[in-house]
């Protein structure tokens, strides 16, 4: 039996790019990282589908989301 304390949820921050779906949201999450060689930095980012229960965000802003079960065939994650 699995319970919530078994792993940590995972949270991410990112800025919401698309808005147009019911209770859904796309934020894109940006990361740096530092090639192992090279040293130089490479900007990567990746983008998740949000539930969003009340429409609440909108394009541009700053949200907060964690991992959750699956709510759809691509939604596994909710808003904080």
């Amino acid at each position: 039996m699995h319970t919530s304390m078994d792993t940590p949820q995972r949270q991410f921050k990112g800025i919401v790019v698309k808005d147009k779906m019911e209770k859904t949201i796309v934020v894109r999450v940006d990361r740096v990282t530092v090639h192992p060689k090279y040293g130089k930095r490479i900007r990567s980012s990746n983008t998740f589908k949000v539930h969003d229960e009340k429409n609440a965000y909108h394009v541009g802003d700053k949200v907060t989301f964690v991992e959750c079960r699956p709510l759809s065939k691509e939604k596994r994650w909710r808003v904080v």
